[in-house]
């Protein structure tokens, strides 16, 4: 049920606390002094003017502090760690090179300014093409860091079938510009113990990590995240700021905090997408695929951390929503000289949807064939799940003809199709309409877990604890809805505790659209537990069956007859020699008995949410503009358990996807060094850009898990964009336009090709 957020007023009236509102006393503040340069070799960093500037407790480069210098975060599997403090090279704009620690954030700040850097400058590489052959960025090593292959070479149907289209794209670098950035405060304590607070998304996997590089046992580390202001999976990694903010603060005896500031972020934050992509689909003459082939040459970054598990994911999704016989994938993930990329929403779908979208449309044009139909004759079928794709995908239900059908009733498909034809005929503003289709991956990595823990308490209330971690999804009102939906009782008995290692015994994390899925899921489960334990507690009580015990809102029922029932300030036992008890609350019995409790980690297959999105646009060829008219989004997220909270969600990513397609580019210039450092130089979608969106879904349960919840959060980014270009292709009878769509690249399209008005 559509239930308003309970964490809102505090949010709206600034009482929910972030990492920068928190009041310890004598913290000092951290600022780094970052490379100005994107590739060099270091010749020398010197502090010693930023030790003499005012309220100054200390400043190091990696040479100061040797400890320092010999750890690192590690990377990818069988990849270099990512140092705390540049050793011996710069590898990216903004890495860090030395870290100072004041009392105020502006002194640490304008000490920072002071280092003196001696720098040789090597040639930037930012093409993932280009870095394959350059000189490597580690000396052993070449700059090709991961690399693998889904399903099987079909190069002999494409050398046989009497269709083949062809394409190249660019999935462009984004930033991923959540509106808290990172942050991290780090309490040594009195104890030889540490605290940390962080903007974060999996506290669990940030105080293991941290446990590793301070070499502390992680019994000693305890892990709090309050508020967050959006992460969108950029949040979800261990930095190297966040291990020296505990560092410090062990060598200092004292409360360490650095907060990221926006400058910062677009210099030397992480990015996301950042894909080259060539593709090839075979068909025959109908129109039937018969082949896909999808090559990436990925740019990680300058050290190979999440970013190269992320494209990963993009072939094993590359499939799609069709039963294409034959598809081969070959990923390949290459080290630039820019900020190394990371989870951003959608990671990796995303860019599978766009190729494979972006590329059936290009079909169509090449048969003469309505976009539509093309993708209806290709749908796996309803009656063929679950089916098992090349790339070794189970997906578990599905009808996509259903969201397709759907999407494009209420975009009024026939009716703007006639529209166009009229325009085409007798003049006016070119129109397009796009069509794509998606199928989503939820749940995280194949079979990872999560806690989740329903507790009773005497006072008729319940605790539940997960170990997700909300980041503005609206957790503490769909958990507790799920626990008392469960439970029989009302919503607001039900409290949710997350993101604290100290009260949550483990956790997985929240990303890859997998907070209801799996930690929804396990909340459910947890609760189906207590109620069982407490049938056999009671029936103990009783000297009954457990079958002689039924529950039924919030209240365990036996016998037939029915005596005046025990109150909750009995005392315990009274009233248990009058005849059988008919109503006892599951508060009254841990009153009578003690404490009730059930937890459970549960772990369930990989779901495959979908949907199909549908764009209407007008563009004006004078000008390059694109007017969004229309967009329709029809998806499948199983079952929805607060429709309000998904409502917005699906309003978030598409406005996101929006602005990958309109608006955002993390340019890089001919020197290397990124173009943004402020909000002015790189653009993101407003309230006043957003067109009318029509929200839809169908309903395809999860089998897999007892809530019957798919992932949802992330549809608007895999779906938006291929729409939008192929509205906007349609629009113009051209074969393609590289994201983002700017003004400048429409009208050049438009005027090579001629518009149709």
């Amino acid at each position: 049920m559509p239930l308003a957020r309970r964490e809102d007023p505090d949010l709206l009236a600034g009482r929910a606390r972030r990492v920068a509102d928190l009041d310890l006393p004598g913290t000092l503040e951290l600022a780094f002094t970052r490379s100005p340069v994107p590739h060099a070799l270091i010749r020398g960093v010197d502090v010693a003017a930023a030790l003499k500037e005012e309220g100054v407790a200390g400043a190091w480069s990696a040479a100061e502090l040797p400890y320092l210098a010999a750890r690192g975060l590690p990377g990818a599997e069988d990849a270099p760690p990512w140092p705390l403090l540049a050793t011996g090279r710069v590898r990216y704009p903004g890495e860090a090179l030395a870290v100072t620690a004041a009392d105020t954030r502006a002194r640490a700040e304008d000490a920072a300014e002071t280092v003196r850097l001696d720098l040789e400058p090597l040639p930037a590489v930012c093409d993932p093409m280009t870095a394959q052959e350059a000189p490597p960025l580690f000396d052993d090593r070449g700059n090709v860091v991961a690399e693998r292959t889904f399903g099987e070479p079909a190069g002999d149907v494409f050398a046989t079938a009497p269709v083949v289209v062809e394409a190249a794209y660019r999935e462009q670098l984004l930033l991923p510009t959540s509106l808290e950035p990172r942050a991290v405060l780090a309490d040594p304590g009195d104890g030889g113990g540490l605290t940390v607070w962080a903007s974060h998304q999996a506290q669990h996997r940030l105080r293991d990590s941290l446990a590793e590089a301070l070499g502390l046992d992680r019994e000693r580390i305890r892990v709090i995240v309050p508020a967050t202001g959006g992460a969108f999976g950029a949040k979800s990694q261990t930095y190297p700021e966040y291990v020296v903010a505990a560092l410090l603060a062990i060598h200092l005896g004292r409360p360490v905090r650095w907060c990221e500031d926006r400058a910062e972020a677009m210099l030397a934050g992480p990015r996301g997408r950042g894909q080259n992509q060539r593709v090839r689909l075979a068909a025959d003459d109908d129109g039937t695929f018969l082949a896909y082939e999808l090559l990436v040459d990925a740019g990680v970054g300058g050290y190979p951390h999440t970013g190269a598990f992320v494209p990963m994911m993009t072939g094993a999704m590359s499939t799609g929503a069709y039963r294409t016989p034959r598809v081969h994938t070959r990923i390949r993930c290459v080290l630039t000289t820019s900020a190394p990329t990371a989870s951003y929403r959608g990671a990796g779908r995303p860019e599978a949807a766009y190729a494979l979208e972006r590329t059936v449309d290009r079909l169509a044009r090449r048969l003469g064939t309505d976009p539509a139909e093309l993708r209806r004759r290709n749908f796996i079928r309803p009656g063929q799940f679950p089916y098992l794709t090349p790339t070794g995908r189970a997906y578990d239900s599905g009808d996509y003809a259903a969201t397709l059908d759907q999407a494009l009733a209420a975009a009024g498909y026939d009716d703007i199709r006639a529209e166009q034809a009229r325009r085409r005929q007798e003049g006016g503003p070119p129109i397009g309409v796009g069509i794509a289709t998606y199928v989503e991956r939820s749940g995280g990595p194949p079979d990872s877990d999560e806690f989740g823990s329903v507790e009773a308490c005497a006072d008729g209330t319940f605790i539940a604890r997960v170990g997700s971690t909300s980041t503005g999804q609206g957790h503490l009102t769909a958990f507790a809805q799920v626990v008392a939906s469960v439970l029989d009782v009302d919503v607001g008995l039900v409290r949710v505790v997350e993101g604290d290692t100290g009260e949550i015994p483990y956790g997985f994390a929240t990303f890859g659209s997998r907070s209801m899925q799996v930690g929804g899921a396990a909340l459910w489960r947890a609760a189906e537990s207590l109620v069982a334990a407490a049938r056999r507690r009671c029936a103990g009580l009783l000297g009954l069956q457990e079958d002689d015990v039924s529950y039924a809102g919030g209240r365990l029922l036996a016998g037939a007859s029915e005596p005046p029932c025990p109150r909750a300030g009995d005392a315990p036992g009274a009233g248990l020699d009058t005849g059988p008890i008919t109503g006892l609350t599951l508060g009254e019995l841990v009153a009578r008995t003690g404490p009730l409790r059930a937890d459970e980690i549960l772990a369930p297959p990989q779901a495959f949410p979908y949907g199909a999105h549908v764009a209407v646009v007008e563009i004006d060829p004078d000008l390059g503009t694109v007017h969004v008219l229309r967009l329709v989004a029809a998806d499948d997220y199983g079952v929805v358990v607060n429709p309000m909270i998904v409502d917005g969600q699906g309003q978030g990513s598409i406005a996101q996807g929006l602005g990958q397609v309109l608006y955002e580019q993390a340019v890089i210039d001919a020197d290397g060094m990124p173009y943004a450092r402020t909000l002015l130089d790189y653009l993101l979608p407003t309230a006043a850009d957003m067109p009318p969106v029509t929200l839809l879904e169908t309903v395809t349960p999860n089998p897999n898990t007892p809530l019957g919840a798919k992932g949802a959060g992330e549809a608007g980014c895999i779906g938006i964009p291929p729409a939008v270009v192929n509205a906007v292709c349609d629009a113009l009878d051209v074969d393609h336009i590289d994201m983002p769509l700017t003004p400048a690249a429409v009208w050049a399209a438009a005027a090579r090709h001629g518009s149709r008005a």
